[in-house]
This record gives structure tokens, sequence and C-alpha cells, in this order.
């Protein structure tokens, strides 16, 4: 299946040489999925490591100085190509630990609250993904991921605050005095999901089908870093795989 991502040009500027010329300032957070997994022992396959170093060369001129990443091995050991790369450390964060989903009372769930499934079967019954209501329906609504989803909202707004973003409402109070930096988070499908889906204000169900990421698929927001502004994060690219599929763009779960 062909799917598409988000750039301005052909070959993306990295944000060293964008910077140098003045033409942007700010924290950039750059997303990137774990590469081809052994999901059973929680490890990458050889595949996966073979991605991971492709996205590691991919990310080298980006200017990256922290490094992020979720504690369950196949988003660690993504990280490290990176991490060894540049001679970063990896920082965990426990909060963005892949999602769970499933039955939260025992009662009938439509997939086992698989989040693709379940948006592909909300289409496929003529409901728009922007409009939440349908999951508040039988089949729907007693799905574990929706408390998931709250606590990726709370932690990230935390951790962010720590980097000098702090939620007010729908956007973000610059707070911080360091905030023109990059920052790369490594993490997973459905938690990279619920995270864009608290940053972007959109619903989560909508992303699951709107930003369904290859691995070691690359996606990019960027913050003003005017402080004492509010701001919202800005899509410079996403699901950009190239690294891996030879100049195009794919998808694959």
């Amino acid at each position: 299946m062909t799917r598409f991502f988000l750039a301005t040009t052909n070959d993306i500027i990295s944000r060293k040489e964008r910077h140098s010329i003045g033409e942007l300032t700010g924290m950039k957070i750059i997303f990137v999925r774990h590469g081809h997994p052994d999901y059973i022992n929680d490890c990458l396959t050889k595949l996966g490591h073979e991605q991971a170093e492709k996205a590691a060369v991919r990310l080298k001129d980006e200017g990256i100085e922290e490094i992020y990443s979720s504690p369950y091995g196949r988003a660690y050991e993504t990280a490290l190509h990176t991490a060894e790369l540049l001679s970063k450390d990896v920082t965990k964060l426990p909060f963005m630990r892949e999602i769970k989903w499933g039955s939260s009372d025992g009662k009938e769930i439509y997939a086992d609250g698989h989040p693709w499934d379940t948006s592909l079967y909300a289409i496929s019954l003529g409901y728009s993904l922007m409009d939440e209501e349908w999951t508040k329906m039988p089949l729907f609504a007693n799905n574990l991921a929706f408390a998931e989803i709250e606590r990726v909202a709370k932690e990230s707004d935390e951790w962010l605050e720590t980097l000098g973003y702090r939620r007010e409402g729908a956007n973000y109070r610059v707070t911080g005095d360091n905030t023109d930096r990059t920052i790369a988070l490594f993490s997973h499908g459905g938690s990279s999901s619920a995270l864009f889906s608290h940053l972007l204000n959109l619903p989560f169900f909508y992303l699951c089908r709107a930003l369904c990421p290859d691995f070691t698929s690359i996606t990019v927001l960027s913050f003003s870093d005017e402080k004492g502004t509010l701001t919202a994060p800005m899509i410079e690219y996403a699901n950009d795989s190239r690294h891996i599929k030879g100049g195009k763009a794919s998808y694959e779960m």
C-alpha cells in the first residue's frame, strides 16, 4: 500500500543547515517509531537493526542534543543506533511505553480493542473519525486504550514542562530559557499516536488512520521559542520512511 508523507522538498534540509541561515528557532522533537520487531521477545529483528542503522544515518545531521526512548526493548534498541552514532546517552521515558488496549470490563469489544482495526471498522460503518461520539457506543466505549491515552497526555505534559513548555488549555506556554534545541524520541505506533492526539488536539482514532507509521518512520514537530507566548506545534513532516524505502514512502504495521 502506498502512502504519503508531508515534506516541502524532495531532499529534507537538515535543521542545522536551516538554523545556520536563521530560518527557524525553537524546539524540534523528532519522533521515530521502532524498527521491525520481535514482539514476543521485545527486541529488534535483524531487519529491524538494519532499519535503525539507516534511520541513525538519516538523523546524524539534525543537530540532536538529547535522545529519549520508550523503556520497551524494541524502541530502546532503535534509539541506541542513533545514540551510538552521535555519542549520546538515551533517557528512558516510561510514559511512552506502548499503550494497552482491550476490554476494560470483560464485556465484548470490537477486535479486542485494536485501535487501527477499530478505526477502519468505524469508517466502514460510516462514522467520522473526527466526531468521537461513536466511541461512546457499545463495542467501543469499554476500550482500555482510553485510559492509556489520558495517561500519555498527563505524563507528556509533565515532561514537556521540564523542557520549557507548560500546557494551558489546548496550547503551550513557552516558559523555558533553553528551548531552542532538537531532541529525538523513539517509541511506538500507539503511544506516539496518543501523544500526537494530545499535542495536535485531534482525535486518537483519527490519527490511527491518518498517521500509521512505518518502521523507523520519522515525524517532526516544532515549537516556537518566544518566551512567555502561547504556542502550538507545527508539523514539519510526517511518517517519512524513505531511508528504508529507497526514496519511496510505504506503509507496514
